[in-house]
């Protein structure tokens, strides 16, 4: 952006003695423009080129197939039950209520961060969708295998993998990391320091199995890599040139089912 009172003060210096010249810093600033306008597009041509990222769900695709596995797995679920042991039998505790709150800081951070003037990758609506096709994908996802699994909780409860908290912090954390990665790194580490601080605490307050929390956080950095993936798709595939002004997607969460809907308004 540094470059446009340079283009300026040419054009008003040097411009006025050579028609020549004239056309060569128009021609300059034109370039400029188009750079930049290119730049900072809401999504330029390369985001709608994105291969499916299959490298990048490796580690997710990791942590997934280890909960599954532990499930299977008595020398695996033995880990969960020594962790357990030792952070809740032989240290009982107060139970905190923070990770309620906490898988949600990284999405809130985002928006936040926008309002304070620093700007992510995306419009309030493009990260408005993307961060609702995330959470569909995640609870879906989770709350289908709670389903499958019946999992019991480490406090006798049923329902327990995977963890549904640590999924969404994680998707949130996601969330943050693929906004602002370009502004710096240490946005995703904070939402990636926040969603690891919900997992522990679901273990902390005897919620989870370690487990539950490995293959959830897998679970919501998938969701949110498939959703930047998709939305460009769909945007490219069903809307092209014209703008996304409405989108709708089923909700579930904790059994309870419902709709949600973003309206954009010009």
């Amino acid at each position: 952006m540094q470059q446009f009172p340079k283009a300026i003060f040419f054009l008003f210096t040097i411009a006025p003695f050579s028609q020549t010249k004239a056309q060569y810093i128009d021609s300059t600033t034109n370039t400029i423009i188009k750079k930049h306008a290119y730049r900072f597009n809401n999504y330029d041509q390369q985001n709608l080129q994105k291969p499916f990222p299959v490298k990048s769900l490796a580690l997710p695709a990791f942590m997934i197939a280890y909960g599954f596995t532990t499930l299977k797995s008595d020398g695996l679920y033995d880990i969960n039950e020594k962790i357990q042991e030792e952070v809740w039998q032989e240290n009982p505790h107060k139970k905190q209520h923070i990770d309620n709150f906490l898988q949600f800081a990284p999405a809130i951070a985002v928006y936040g961060l926008n309002m304070a003037g620093i700007h992510g990758k995306h419009n309030l609506k493009d990260r408005t969708m993307l961060y609702l096709m995330s959470s569909v994908f995640t609870n879906a996802t989770v709350f289908s295998i709670k389903n499958l699994t019946k999992q019991q909780r480490p406090d006798g409860s049923a329902s327990s993998f995977p963890s549904g908290h640590t999924a969404q912090a994680f998707a949130s954390a996601e969330f943050l990391r693929q906004e602002y990665k370009d502004v710096s790194p240490w946005y995703g580490v904070a939402g990636y320091a926040a969603a690891t601080a919900t997992g522990l605490l679901r273990m902390y307050n005897n919620k989870h199995w370690l487990s539950d929390v490995v293959a959830g956080a897998g679970i919501g950095m998938a969701s949110t890599k498939i959703a930047y993936w998709l939305y460009p798709v769909i945007q490219r595939k069903f809307f092209k040139d014209k703008p996304m002004n409405t989108f709708i997607t089923p909700y579930y969460n904790n059994k309870v089912a419902g709709v949600s809907m973003v309206y954009n308004f010009h």
